[in-house]
This record gives structure tokens, sequence and C-alpha cells, in this order.
């Protein structure tokens, strides 16, 4: 018996992982992306270096990067080590490069 029940509560831990891993995916939308491209075409900021890190989705930023603001969008924005990047402002995670 509890050979078939520990492969059952390992089956269900693990599609509550997948649950809550989907559950924390950002969706940007289109028209947002599109908002936030021109926006920061029209607005450069300087890059911050960051040693040591690893940019990309679901990297960290430190505190030390100022968040610029976006009108209409709850996301921020930053360039940092040159490349421009929109910014989860309560978890301060990367959540696209922009290009």
């Amino acid at each position: 018996m509890k050979t078939t029940f520990i492969p059952a509560v390992a089956g269900l831990a693990l599609m509550a992982g997948i649950g809550i891993a989907a559950a924390d995916e950002v969706i940007v939308t289109p028209e947002q992306q599109t908002v936030v491209k021109e926006y920061v075409h029209k607005h450069p900021i300087a890059s911050v270096n960051v040693l040591g890190l690893e940019l990309g989705v679901g990297s960290t930023v430190p505190d030390t990067v100022e968040l610029q603001q976006v009108p209409d969008v709850k996301y921020r924005y930053a360039v940092v080590n040159d490349h421009t990047v929109l910014i989860d402002p309560g978890t301060r995670r990367v959540i696209q490069v922009i290009q």
C-alpha cells in the first residue's frame, strides 16, 4: 500500500509545482510591448553596469538599479549591462529583454 501511495503523492506534488510555475508566468500583451518599445526609444537612459549579473528573463536586478516608469504599464524598465529590460517592480525580476 505504501509503495503506491508515495508515487501518487510525488505525482501530485509535481503537478502542483507546475501549476505554481504557470501562475507565476508574466504575460506582456503585444499592445504593452509596443507602448514600452516606443517609450524606451523616445526616452533613452544610461546603462547601469552590474558585475556578475547574468541577465535574462527571471534574473533579479539589485536595488541599486533605478527602475524607470512607463506610462499606462505596470512594469518598469532599465538598461542593465547595455540591455534594455522590462522589470516587475514588485519582485525586481526581468520579465522581458527588449530588442
